[in-house]
């Protein structure tokens, strides 16, 4: 406690890093203020189905992605995610269109101009979004609830979705140039933060009516045991031993230096469980975001997230993006010719191509099951609730949002203490180092 208190004065007397968090704080503060304000010509009173669709479902963990703006009827109702659709688009593109791979290498102008079209995609996504959202808006509420109907409420409604979605990443730009941290992934980050409390006061209500306290105890310690897995699963492992990655590859010959790759099990972090969320939500956006009685075939199908379709299609695009992410963030070949620059090499290994092979075979095998544990965790919330366990509270259990948290949090602290041991005080942790992942700002 000591300690925690002189670290706290020691983030103090930096000027820099107290304006830092004071600034990300305000802005934090701004969006989730924002996330209050309804449309013009809607009846705040009037919400109470529009609450009901999002207390489950689907809907439910768009709303939770949002903090609870989608069910508010919030001016940021839709909140942070077509910024992701539309990165993951343009990451794709990256790889495919030759124009977007010359951006790619152009350095900081060049990530300018991906950076706008980025923007002028999202902008594209959210016009048949919000106009989804209104329509969802007119099934659920009564006519009374509207001061206006018709293009009259339409027209206006769906520039003020557009324009609240560009202004929460403007929000988040800032964070990250001004503030502390990662700006988008703090913006998520605490809109999931802010379902928290209510999720456990619900559980723990629900539970003392039945009588089974014991139960939530356990549930608890159960998610104490998925948040310490998700720590060791976001940090991953820096670096591997080359004994141990020739074994992977089947290579004998050990050398007798016990020496180390720069290779993570999980190099892609949180990133893989972003972009499958937001494209199991591009279904329920085709539809209408409509009543799931409503919904046919393949569209009832990917919005059940109880559905076996749903978490079995929530698994490959998981470990899908953790090999794709961890492609477009590794680069054997280049890790190989700074090697070599450096003088350094792996025993046994001959320099330039066999290198490129070595280290490209080992970072495919090792992200096999760093993969594949990133999804089973991500579908856990399906398990809990089939348990028993609110939707609400089962979220917190899997990569939806427990690995997000974990993530972000060990971002920024890493972000702080690299403030203060620049100036010369303590870190954070009393030993070693605090291991972040990269943030959205990466993608």
């Amino acid at each position: 406690m000591k300690r925690f208190i002189e670290t706290l004065k020691n983030i103090y007397k930096i000027e820099d890093l107290r304006f830092r968090i004071g600034t990300t704080l305000f802005f934090l503060l701004i969006y989730r203020l924002g996330s209050f304000v309804s449309l013009p010509g809607i009846d705040p009173a009037q919400l109470q189905n529009l609450q009901s669709q999002t207390s489950d479902g689907l809907l439910g963990l768009i709303n939770m992605f949002s903090g609870g703006a989608f069910a508010q009827a919030s001016v940021f109702a839709l909140g942070i995610m077509p910024y992701i659709s539309a990165s993951i688009v343009i990451q794709l593109m990256g790889i495919a269109v030759p124009y977007f791979q010359r951006l790619q290498k152009e350095g900081e102008s060049g990530r300018r101009k991906i950076n706008q079209i980025t923007r002028y995609l999202t902008v594209l996504i959210l016009i048949p979004q919000a106009s989804a959202y209104l329509t969802n808006l007119h099934m659920q509420l009564p006519d009374s609830a509207f001061a206006m109907q018709g293009i009259w409420f339409n027209a206006p409604s769906i520039v003020i979705l557009t324009a609240g979605s560009m202004f929460v990443l403007w929000l988040g730009e800032r964070i990250t140039d001004k503030g502390i941290g990662n700006g988008i992934s703090l913006i998520i980050m605490i809109g999931i933060i802010a379902r928290l409390p209510m999720a456990v006061v619900q559980e723990f209500g629900s539970r003392i009516n039945g009588g089974g306290l014991v139960m939530f105890l356990v549930e608890f310690v159960i998610l104490f045991i998925v948040f310490m897995a998700s720590i060791a699963l976001v940090q991953g492992t820096r670096r591997i031993p080359v004994q141990y990655a020739k074994r992977i590859v089947g290579n004998k010959q050990y050398g007798g230096v016990r020496q180390y790759i720069p290779l993570k099990v999980n190099a892609a972090g949180v990133m893989p469980i972003i972009f499958a969320q937001a494209i199991m939500m591009v279904p329920i956006t085709i539809v209408g975001v409509a009543n799931s009685e409503n919904l046919r075939g393949v569209a009832a199908a990917l919005s059940n997230i109880t559905g076996f379709w749903y978490n079995l299609t929530q698994f490959l695009l998981v470990v899908a993006f953790t090999y794709f992410y961890t492609a477009i963030t590794i680069n054997p070949t280049q890790m190989a010719e700074d090697m070599k620059k450096n003088g350094g090499f792996i025993p046994g290994v001959k320099p330039g191509k066999k290198t490129v092979d070595f280290l490209d075979t080992v970072m495919s095998r090792i992200t096999l099951p760093g993969s594949i544990f990133l999804g089973l965790v991500t579908i856990m919330p399906a398990f809990a609730m089939m348990m028993g366990i609110s939707q609400s509270f089962a979220l917190f259990y899997g990569g939806t949002s427990l690995l997000i948290l974990v993530g972000v949090v060990l971002d920024t602290l890493q972000q702080i203490e690299s403030h203060l041991l620049m100036r010369h005080y303590d870190g954070l942790m009393q030993s070693g180092r605090i291991k972040g992942r990269p943030g959205l700002g990466g993608m």
